[in-house]
C-alpha cells in the first residue's frame, strides 16, 4: 500500500504507479467532487491543489505526488463553511450545469492565494478552465467580488 496526503490526512491506496491521481481520488478514496472532463489536462474539471498549486489531476501519475499535499474541492469549505470564492459563486449564480465548477473554484482559490487583488488579465491568465455553459463573465465577477470580501 502506498500513502498520499489528501486534505490533511494520510490515506492509503493501491494502484499502478502510472494511474492518474484523479482516478485514485475518485475511485479509491471516494472523493468525487473532482471531475473527469477530457483526460488530457485541457478542460480543468479535474483541478486539485498540489502543495498549493492548481494542477490538472487527470494527467498526474499518482507515483509522482510523493509526500506532497493534495487538496481537493471537498476540503475547500472548512467545517462546512464556504470559502469566499464559494460564497461569491453562490451569490452571483455562477454555476449553470455545475460540472466544471469544482475545477473552477480550485483554480480561483489558487489565484486569490497568489494574487489577492487580481486584474482582469490575471484572471484571464489563471482561469484556463473550460466552461461549456459559457459562464466566464460570472466567473470573473465572482473572483473580483471574492477579492473584495
Amino acid at each position: 500500500m502506498a500513502v498520499l496526503n489528501v486534505n490533511g490526512k494520510a490515506v492509503e491506496y493501491t494502484a499502478d504507479p502510472n494511474t492518474p491521481l484523479l482516478w485514485v481520488l475518485r475511485e479509491q478514496l471516494g472523493l468525487t467532487g473532482t471531475k473527469y472532463g477530457c483526460g488530457i489536462a485541457q478542460c480543468g474539471s479535474c483541478t486539485v491543489h498540489i502543495d498549493g498549486a492548481p494542477v490538472r489531476s487527470c494527467t498526474v501519475p499518482v507515483n509522482t505526488v510523493g509526500d506532497k499535499k493534495v487538496l481537493t474541492i471537498e476540503a475547500v469549505a472548512a467545517n462546512g463553511v464556504l470559502n469566499k470564492i464559494q460564497k461569491a459563486w453562490v451569490e452571483l449564480d455562477v454555476p449553470q450545469c455545475g460540472y466544471c465548477q469544482s475545477g473552477m473554484v480550485m483554480a480561483a482559490t489558487a489565484l486569490l492565494a497568489a494574487k489577492p487583488n487580481p486584474t482582469d488579465a490575471d484572471i484571464d491568465a489563471a482561469m484556463t478552465n473550460i466552461c461549456r455553459c459559457g459562464t466566464y463573465q460570472q466567473v470573473r465577477a465572482a473572483i473580483h467580488a471574492a477579492a473584495k470580501a
